[in-house]
Formats: structure tokens, sequence, C-alpha cells
């Protein structure tokens, strides 16, 4: 029996943009055709994008939908098509339709509706409630949907219906942790039913979510035959065996770095690539300050933009130190990105003269640190509305999970490239970035792109005479270990203090998380990167009497 040749759309097709997603996939279609695909496969919501949202709402948004489906199924001539789309048949699904000799020739409904994390599917979805196969060059394919193939039933119908390969076409956003999931799913689905699995995911960045990619190859017997790299968009060609149900993959991209941090990183930067991007911004400024975080911001910005995209501002007072202003400067130059000095001393000095007849009598405290930070990013903001580039925020998780951030001061900013990454992970990435490199747009130079002193200094604010971030918090691996059991793992208090961590230092760090939940409903928008991050993830009241 000869085999099937398949063609995987493993690209980004971004929200809302339903006539290019549709010309993509016609370019694409014609390139799996030229090839000798007998069938090409889209990922999940094609046309849409996913997640589309309440665009799901407007029927105008629908109709344009299946008017491009209806064309793209006339360009299907001498090839099949599996493409992802919101179908609306009185009430929505999300839908994969089988596109051949130019129409329609059967739809396949999400079955399993995931409602969790940053998943709303059954805001907007009705399920479905029965598998699709259809026969492509005599090979019986299952179509499933994402979610479909993390329960067992919907991958069992298949199989009962004759399915010998199932085609799961995802949406499946990254984490570190996701990848081993989705592998241990996928063989106990082959090993179940039998049926060898293509898995094929999107790819790119959307607002507050980052797709890998990662598309894989299971063969029937539930081993692993082929892993795509994560965050690279390419037309991936496999090919079927029914009289083995393997799969093998022709010539697929190699995973340049298989270290956690090389995948984080990469993450990162597509995410911040394609928010710039797809949003319409030439370019990003950012405060440096001289330490690791705004350090690793703007080596992330300039690989994900290149360094004629990206300005620097460092904003010295009488408080920022030496090395501050050395290490500031070394990275621009080295990263040769735009760079300014705009001391802020007599700006702040004439806000205190202002405020001290209003502050008669009170002695100062973070009042006047936090008003440095505002005046920086007053200034930020200016030079952001002025020259028309998109302003990164600085900050990471750990920071963010206890308030150690100033509203309308370092939080300013549209977006956020830390914002799901803990402190102990900014140093290593910073110091992966420096040891491993990665093929980006500041290759070749000789220095490494961010200075060692900023990744070894004590961190600092820098706000007060000798300021140190332990001054306020515990140490960032005691600070992190604890944050990640209480926000990941939804442990209890007295299950982290039982694991060994101070029961006074478990108390004080859950209470600044709960208390700051008001500026994180406050903060910018950055890709996820953990299980449970930050904004449409992770949604605690304000108001709340549980302590």
């Amino acid at each position: 029996m000869p085999s099937l040749r398949l063609a995987l759309a493993q690209f980004d097709f971004p929200v809302g943009a339903v006539a290019p997603n549709a010309a993509k996939a016609g370019e694409l279609i014609a390139r799996a055709r030229s090839g000798g695909a007998a069938l090409v496969a889209f990922p999940e919501l094609t046309l849409s994008g996913y997640p589309p949202e309440d665009l799901l709402l407007r029927p105008s948004f629908l109709a344009a939908c299946a008017g491009e489906l209806a064309a793209l199924a006339t360009t299907t001539r001498g090839i099949a098509a599996l493409v992802g789309h919101p179908h609306g048949e009185g009430a929505v699904f999300n839908a994969a339709s089988l596109l051949r000799d130019g129409r329609v020739e059967c739809t396949a409904h999400k079955q399993v509706l995931p409602n969790y994390g940053v998943f709303d599917d059954k805001r907007y979805f009705r399920p479905g409630h029965e598998s699709a196969t259809a026969v492509v060059d005599g090979v019986r394919v299952g179509f499933l949907i994402c979610e479909d193939v993390w329960q067992p039933e919907p991958a069992a119908q298949a199989a009962a219906e004759g399915a010998e390969l199932l085609l799961v076409i995802n949406a499946s956003p990254w984490d570190g942790a996701k990848q081993a999931e989705r592998e241990a799913v996928l063989q106990a689905r082959a090993r179940e039913t039998g049926c060898a699995l293509v898995y094929l995911n999107l790819v790119g960045g959307q607002d507050e979510v980052v797709y890998d990619g990662g598309s894989l190859l299971v063969n029937g017997d539930g081993a692993v035959a082929a892993r795509a790299p994560a965050f690279v968009d390419a037309l991936l060609w496999a090919e079927f065996d029914p009289a083995t149900r393997t799969l093998s993959a022709q010539d697929w991209p190699v995973v340049a770095d298989p270290a956690p941090e090389a995948t984080l990183y990469a993450a990162l930067v597509r995410g911040t690539r394609d928010y710039i991007d797809k949003n319409g911004f030439g370019g990003v400024l950012l405060g440096l300050s001289g330490g690791i975080d705004s350090a690793l911001t703007l080596a992330l910005a300039v690989d994900a933009l290149g360094a004629g995209r990206v300005t620097a501002v460092m904003m010295p007072t009488r408080y920022t130190s030496q090395l501050s202003l050395d290490g500031a400067r070394a990275q621009a130059e080295r990263l040769g990105v735009a760079y300014h000095v705009i001391p802020i001393e007599a700006t702040y000095q004439a806000f205190i003269d202002a405020l001290t007849p209003a502050f008669a009598g009170k002695s100062a405290d973070t009042t006047e640190e936090n008003l440095q930070s505002r005046i920086r990013g007053t200034m930020l903001m200016a030079l952001s509305n002025k020259h028309r580039l998109l302003l990164l925020a600085t900050g990471n998780k750990s920071e963010m999970a206890v308030g150690y951030a100033t509203l309308y001061g370092d939080m300013c900013g549209a977006y956020a490239p830390l914002k799901d990454v803990y402190k102990t992970a900014v140093y290593r990435l910073a110091r992966w970035r420096n040891e491993a490199g990665m093929s980006s747009r500041v290759a070749g130079r000789p220095e490494s792109p961010i200075p060692t002193e900023v990744i070894e200094r004590p961190p600092s604010a820098e706000l007060r005479d000798n300021q140190t971030d332990q001054d306020s918090l515990p140490p960032y691996d005691e600070l992190d270990a604890i944050l990640e059991r209480f926000i990941e793992r939804e442990q209890s208090q007295a299950e982290i203090v039982a694991q060994g961590f101070p029961a006074d230092v478990v108390r004080r760090v859950v209470r600044l998380v709960l208390l700051n939940e008001f500026k994180r409903r406050q903060s910018a928008p950055g890709p996820r990167a953990t299980t449970r991050a930050f904004g449409r993830e992770r949604r605690y009241p304000i108001t709340s009497g549980w302590h």
C-alpha cells in the first residue's frame, strides 16, 4: 500500500486577519500541491486566528470567515486541505473543514471545549458530538481539534469508524512544561487506539499568549517519530505508512539548542516581536537602569527587532551609582542601540520643593523613592508619544507578585517582556544569552551583550543610598521558591512551611501577593511563560476577605 504524503503548515495566522490568513493558506495549498502532498493541514481557527475572543460575537466577522472558506475551497483541485475556522450554524462551533475538489467535503466540530487557564471556549462555542473521518489516498484519516485529543473519547470514536491516522490541529499555548505533557497525551492516545497521530500546532505571539509550534509525529505504537522545533515557521513534510502505521518526517528543521533557557528566550523574543509588529509600531524604547531586568529586556528587544528599532534611556539621580552608569552605557554601545542620558535630579528636586509645604511634619519614606520612579515613567511616556515608540516595561514576575513595583512609575509601558519570568530565571536567561548566544541580529560582536558586572551586582532599585532589593524582600532564591509553590502549584501556607520554609517569611510573602492584585490589574501585558501567568490565566479578586 503506498504511503500518504502530508504537508503541515506550522505558521502564524494572526487574530482578525481573515483575508490575509486565507491568502496565506491559499499560497501554502499551492506549495503543498506542487510538493506532491495529498493532504495539507492548517492550525486551529486558521481563518479567524486564535483566540478571536469577542470578534466571534460579530455576525460580520463570522460571515467573512465563511466567505473566505468557500473561496479557499475552490483552490483545492488535486489536493485535500484541512482548515480551521469558526462555523456559524445557528450556534457557533470551533470547526475544521476538509476542502477537496473545489468544495467543502466534511466538517468536524470540536467536541471538548476547554474552559480553564487561558481558554474561554465555552463562552463562544457549542460542543460537537461526532467525529469526522475521510479517506485520503486510500487512508482513512480522523480529524480532531486541539482539546479533543486530551480526552480519550473523541480519538476512540474516530478509531471505531476505521481511522488509521489521527490528524490533530491545534492552537496550544506554550509554557515551560507543555511539550512533555503533550507528548505523554499523544502517546497515550496512540497506544489506546493503535492510530498514528499527526499533531500540528500554531506558532506566534498573540497579546499575552505565545504559540510555539512544536508539532509532533507519533507512531501507532506510541513512539515519537519526529519533533518540530519551537517558534519556527515552516511547511513540514511527512509520510505515513498505513501498513505499519508509522510516520516519518521529511527534512524537518532541527532544534538548534534544546536547553530550557533557549526555548524560554525564543518564546520571549517571538512574543515581543509579534506584539510590536502586529500592532504596527516602528520600534520600542525602555529605561535602561544598569540593572539585570532592563539589561535582559534590552537584549530581548534587539534580538526581536534589530538594534535600529530600539532606544534605551538612562535617567540618573543622586542615588545612581557609577556602576549603573557604566553598565548601561556599555550595553547600549555593545548592542548598537540609540542611547540617551536624561538626568532627572533637577526635576526630582523641583517636585520635592513643591511638595515640601504639604509634606510638613512627615519624615521621608517610600513616597520620595516612588516619586523618582514616577518621574522616570513620565519622561519615558513623553518620549514614547513624541517618537511614536512603544514603551517596554522591564519588571519581572517576582516583583509583580509581591508588588515591588511603582504604579505610574517603573510599571509604565505597553508591553512587559519579563512579566511572567521569575527573577531567578532572569539571571539564568542573562547568563545563557551571554554564554550560549543565539542567531540574532547582533551576532558576531565580540563582547557579551549583557555586561558581566550587571549580572553579578546585587540587585537594587537605587532610590536611596546603599539600597538593595533584599532590604525589602527575602533572597530571590527563597522568594521564588515560595512564589512558585503558592502561585503555580496553589499550595497553602501550611504546605509551604512544611517543606522547610520559615513560617514568618511565608506569611509575609503570601500577604504581599494577595495585597497587590490591584497593581497587577493595571500592569502591561506580557508573554505567558509559566503555568499560572498573571492576567487572563490567574484572576484573583482585588477586594477579598481571604487571607
